[in-house]
């Protein structure tokens, strides 16, 4: 007895010596609220320890910190989509802006927008976005094309985006098209989910031509956001509340669903980042009919 009460009075001692707290007081919460009525869709996480959200409703910006849940709007919205978001490591955040045409990049410092691109005049849906280095890349789900936002020296944004026409396997139909996008393991290619037919293409950064990906026949349906991580891809499945995850060859061209995650929390999940051993969606709940009171949330888990 009078072991154990030494024991716990040299914890506490050493709690108040070095400022520390157990453990189970500094864990990363698994799933956090994001404001009411936010409607949620993509998701980026830069180098520290902070998460980034899109509202569809409004196109304003959410940071939220991982270590607490706790979060703020930092950048207002133009009242058009945020939907896809990625981040650099000059501390700007890429944004595709789905019905808007358009896409942003913003200061994570300020919340200001440093630049914003119109697309195209079209109607469309700008969904996703990938960096590769040198460009950003935006998916349209409506309009055969990728835009591409070509980096100069030292990261430098350019006046205008290209338009790269998506040709070959890929064919637009009824219903959402090109979503997610991700780059393939060698970094020669760009990986596409179309979500209406659920299947994953390999395109040319340069051409626009695309390749079908070989699934052993698998499909990806109501395929969303993607995210690579060394030779595998996990593939966001919305409505259908999963996370396939895709063991992928070095070029990209062919790969295997090696397992389907799902968790009684998923509440059609769009979007997907990984943070240490986790990976975090945010709940979209397309399912619910939107109110300014609706409640949103992120949840994570281990791969």
């Amino acid at each position: 007895m009078r072991s154990a009460i030494l024991k716990t009075a040299a914890s506490a001692l050493i709690v108040l010596l070095l400022g520390t707290v157990p453990a189970q007081a500094t864990s990363k919460p698994d799933q956090f609220a994001l404001p009411n009525g936010f409607q949620p869709e993509g998701i980026a996480i830069g180098g520290g320890p902070y998460a980034y959200f899109g509202s569809r409703a409004t196109g304003d910006i959410y940071r939220a910190d991982l270590r607490t849940g706790k979060g703020s709007v930092i950048s207002k919205g133009p009242g058009t989509p945020s939907l896809g978001l990625k981040t650099d490591g000059r501390g700007r955040l890429f944004v595709a802006g789905g019905t808007g045409g358009d896409a942003r990049v913003i200061d994570l410092r300020t919340g200001e927008v440093v630049k914003s691109y119109k697309l195209t005049t079209d109607p469309a849906f700008v969904n996703d976005v990938i960096l590769t280095g040198g460009a950003a890349y935006f998916t349209d789900s409506r309009n055969p094309v990728l835009y591409k936002l070509a980096l100069g020296r030292g990261g430098a944004l350019p006046d205008e985006a290209v338009k790269i026409p998506l040709s070959g396997a890929i064919q637009y139909t009824t219903g959402n098209n090109a979503n997610g996008i991700a780059i393939s393991p060698d970094r020669k290619s760009l990986l596409i989910v179309q979500s209406n037919t659920g299947k994953l293409f390999e395109a040319d950064p340069a051409t626009g031509v695309t390749t079908e990906v070989d699934l052993g026949g698998e499909l990806l349906t109501n395929g969303d956001g993607l995210l690579l991580s060394g030779s595998t891809l996990y593939a966001v499945l919305n409505r259908a509340n999963t996370v396939a995850v895709i063991g992928l060859a070095a070029d990209g061209s062919s790969g295997k669903i090696v397992k389907r995650l799902t968790d009684p929390r998923f509440d059609v999940p769009t979007t997907v980042a990984k943070y240490g051993h986790r990976l975090y969606l945010p709940n979209a709940r397309f399912t619910t009919t939107p109110t300014p009171d609706t409640a949103y949330n992120v949840v994570a888990i281990k791969p």
